[in-house]
């Protein structure tokens, strides 16, 4: 076991596959000789030499272009975008080639990489350095999107991940790249993709997050737990697929459900999450479904930012409302 903060994981299993699997390689703006504008990556070009982990030019497009062609010929690439909200000009790649291939060859070719993002605010970033894209990404079927919360989820799921045989999207919450520190196994490991996390229960309310939000929804619940309300809280880890039984079965249990995420609201994953539990447990409900999310506006720059984030005390109140319906 090994203390690691999420980006120390992510740079740790990055090293233990590439010397695992000869045919993983890494990629990507900076990610070779600096090693990557958050350091995910620092040391791997050093050690596997250039042809396996190298810098790319200023081109998205590019970047998820040159993996499907690996991938397509047998290497198992791992493509970093810098940050989300500079994906847009990749995402022609991304729908028309990463998302269908397997479809259009009708099983023929299928294309075993992952795109590694930065993803979210709180970082006082510069404009499209905090966008939230799990509803334009969790909406292209022929994708899986993944979305850790501590280091030790990053690295079972990125192994996950990398041997995955179709695409997976790997968004890693910035704002805790380097929030804290967790034991994780320097072996092997993996969580499987698709399956949720309970990581607090509770009989009172069903709260889902994911992601840098796990944090301060668990907080939330501890302040609520000194009023005697029981939050059950759910770290969903993948937007796609969706871990559809472990949210039901909770809602059925507690009666009550929050999501709670950075997106914004309007057409965001608490939409989906909602017509879930309406559909699957609406009987069981005691009160109206609810959205804690962001606001339906660009993330503003650093001065601004902290007005659309939400921190451990409005979660608080938005889950005590349901509660006291």
């Amino acid at each position: 076991m090994a203390l690691m903060n999420l980006v120390t994981a992510v740079n740790h299993t990055l090293d233990y596959e590439m010397g695992r699997d000869q045919r993983v390689v890494v990629f990507g703006e900076d990610v070779g000789v600096e090693g990557g504008v958050f350091r995910a990556t620092v040391g791997l070009q050093k050690k596997y030499g250039p042809e396996r982990c190298f810098d790319t030019p200023l081109a998205e497009g590019a970047i998820v272009g040159m993996a499907v062609g690996m991938a397509v010929n047998g290497l198992r690439p791992v493509a970093e975008i810098q940050f989300s909200g500079f994906m847009y000009p990749a995402y022609n790649q991304i729908i028309s080639h990463v998302a269908r291939m397997r479809n259009r060859t009708r099983g023929r070719l299928h294309l075993p990489l992952v795109i590694r993002m930065p993803h979210g605010g709180g970082i006082k970033a510069l404009e499209h350095h905090s966008e939230s894209l799990e509803t334009i990404l969790g909406h292209i079927p022929g994708l899986k999107i993944v979305v850790p919360s501590t280091p030790y989820d990053a690295k079972g799921l990125l192994l996950s991940a990398i041997r995955d045989d179709d695409p997976v999207i790997f968004l890693e919450p910035s704002k805790i790249y380097r929030a804290f520190r967790q034991e994780v196994p320097e072996g092997e490991y993996t969580i499987p993709i698709g399956k949720a996390k309970v990581a607090r229960e509770g009989s009172a309310v069903t709260v889902v997050t994911w992601g840098a939000y796990v944090h301060e929804t668990l907080k939330a619940a501890e302040q609520l737990a000194e009023e005697g309300i029981e939050a059950e809280v759910i770290d969903l880890r993948t937007i796609s697929p969706i871990d559809r039984e472990t949210v039901v079965e909770s809602v059925k249990k507690t009666g009550r459900f929050v999501v709670v995420h950075e997106a914004m609201k309007t057409y965001g994953p608490g939409a989906e999450l909602i017509a879930l539990v309406n559909e699957k447990a609406f009987l069981y409900l005691e009160a109206p479904p609810t959205r804690l999310t962001g606001f339906d506006i660009t993330i503003p720059l650093p001065r601004g930012e902290h007005h659309y984030f939400l921190d451990a005390g409005r979660i608080a109140a938005g889950i005590r409302k349901v509660v006291n319906f």
